[in-house]
C-alpha cells in the first residue's frame, strides 16, 4: 500500500515536471479565452506518448477510465493481468460492486481510501486498488479516472498456506493434548496418588500448562480461519449496546470474584454492520485482557457513543500498561510486555492479533493509548449506519 502511494506520488510530480518542462522547450504560452479566464494547455502527441511510455513500464496495473467507466488506457502490465481491451467498460474485465461503486464516488470528487477487491475471472485475483481523479487532464483531454492497481494474490496464497498449516497442526494437537488432560484427571482422581507430595506438587503445574496449551490451540485455530475471512465484509445489522452489554454479563462471577467493576457508560442504541459472532469475539478478548492485567479493587469503564461519522467504543482499564516502546507492537501474534504475568493470567499472546483481524474485517480502526502502571485504552472506530 505505502509503495503505491510512493509510485503515485512519483508519477504525478513527473508529469508535472515534464508538462512544465515542455512549455519552456516549445515556448508554448497559456491561451486565456475572454469567455471565462480558463488556462488551456496545449499538448504535443510527442509529450503525451512519452508520457504513457513511461506508465506502460511499472510493473503494477494502471487503467485510466472516462466517465462512462470506459477503458481509454491500459498499460502493459493491466493487459497482462485482466486481459483489457481499450474502449470496452471495466465491468467487463473488474466486475465487482465495491469497485464500480468507488468509480462513480471519485467521479463525485469523493475521497476514496485504498481497498481490496476479489475478482473471479480464469482464475481469483486479489487486488489492492488506489484511485486518482485527474481533473487537471494530464493524461487526456477530459476528467479521468487513474486506477493504480497492484495484484496481491501470491501474497494472499501465502497467508492462507500458512494459515492452513497452523489449522492443520493445532487439529493434530488437539487429539494428544485431550488424553494427557484425561490421564491427568486420572492421576488427581485415585486417592492413593494424592498421598504422594511430588506428585502434589507437580499435579497444579501439569494441570495448569495442560489448560494453557489448550487455550493457545484454540486461539491459533479461531486466528487461521480469521485470516481466511478478513476479506469477507459482514452483513448483518448489529446493536452494539445491546451485545456489549451481552459479554459483560458473562463476566459477572470472575469480575465479581475479582472484585473488578465494570462501568457501560451507553446511549440508547449504537447500530452498525457486522458479524455478532466476531464483534463478541472482539469485546471478550478486550475485556478478557483488561481483568487479567488489572489488579483487584481496580475499575474498567467501557464508552460507547456517537461520534461524527463513527460509532466509536473505548475500553479503559486501570491495569498494568503498556510501556511506550511496545505499544506498536502489541497486536503482532505471541507478542507480551510480560512474558511472565502472561503466562501467570493464562494468557497467549494471541488476543489482541485476533481483535485487529476481526477489527480490519468490519473495516474499522482501532486505537490504542497506555501509560505503564496507569492503565490502557483501546477505541474502535465503526462505521456508522
Amino acid at each position: 500500500m505505502e509503495l503505491l502511494i510512493v509510485i503515485l506520488l512519483l508519477i504525478i510530480g513527473l508529469l508535472t515536471f515534464l508538462l512544465l518542462k515542455k512549455e519552456r522547450v516549445l515556448g508554448i504560452k497559456p491561451e486565456i479565452t475572454n469567455k471565462n479566464t480558463e488556462v488551456k494547455i496545449v499538448e504535443s502527441k510527442e509529450y503525451r506518448k512519452n508520457i504513457f511510455n513511461l506508465l506502460n513500464s511499472i510493473p503494477e496495473g494502471i487503467l485510466i477510465l472516462d466517465k462512462s467507466k470506459k477503458i481509454i488506457f491500459s498499460n502493459n502490465s493491466s493487459t497482462k493481468l485482466f486481459d483489457t481491451k481499450i474502449n470496452e467498460n471495466i465491468s467487463g474485465s473488474l466486475r465487482n460492486p465495491d469497485l464500480l461503486s468507488s468509480i462513480d464516488k471519485i467521479f463525485e470528487d469523493k475521497n476514496i481510501p485504498d481497498f481490496e477487491i476479489e475478482i473471479r475471472n480464469k482464475a481469483v485475483l486479489r487486488l489492492n486498488i488506489s484511485i486518482y481523479l485527474d481533473k487537471n487532464n494530464l493524461f487526456f483531454d477530459e476528467v479521468s479516472c487513474v486506477l493504480f492497481i497492484r495484484d496481491l494474490t501470491e501474497f494472499h496464497k501465502f497467508q492462507q498456506l500458512k494459515s492452513d498449516f497452523v489449522a492443520n497442526v493445532s487439529h493434530e494437537l488437539r487429539t494428544p493434548l485431550q488424553s494427557i488432560k484425561m490421564g491427568l484427571e486420572t492421576i488427581n482422581n485415585i486417592k492413593d496418588l494424592k498421598e504422594n507430595n511430588e506428585l502434589n506438587n507437580l499435579m497444579p503445574l501439569m494441570t495448569s500448562q495442560s489448560e494453557r496449551m489448550e487455550n493457545l490451540i484454540r486461539d491459533l485455530l479461531s486466528l487461521s480461519k480469521i485470516e481466511l475471512q478478513e476479506h469477507i465484509r459482514p452483513t448483518h445489522e448489529i446493536d452494539l449496546i445491546e451485545l456489549i452489554d451481552y459479554v459483560i454479563k458473562t463476566y459477572e462471577k470472575i469480575i465479581s470474584k475479582q472484585n473488578i467493576k465494570i462501568i457501560f457508560n451507553k446511549v440508547e442504541s449504537l447500530k452498525i454492520i457486522g458479524d455478532r459472532d466476531k464483534l463478541i469475539e472482539i469485546f471478550t478478548n478486550l475485556i478478557d485482557n483488561s481483568i487479567k492485567y488489572s489488579d483487584k479493587n481496580k475499575e474498567i469503564t467501557i464508552t460507547a457513543k456517537k461520534d461524527g461519522e463513527f460509532n466509536t467504543v473505548s475500553v479503559r482499564d486501570q491495569g498494568i500498561g503498556i510501556p511506550k516502546e511496545s505499544i506498536h507492537r502489541i497486536t503482532e501474534r505471541f507478542f507480551t510486555v510480560d512474558p511472565s504475568k502472561s503466562r501467570s493470567v493464562g494468557g497467549t499472546g494471541l488476543g489482541l492479533a485476533i481483535v485487529k483481524h476481526l477489527v480490519s474485517q468490519h473495516r474499522a480502526e482501532m486505537d490504542i493509548n497506555s501509560v505503564e502502571n496507569e492503565g490502557t485504552t483501546i477505541d474502535i472506530k465503526f462505521n456508522s449506519l
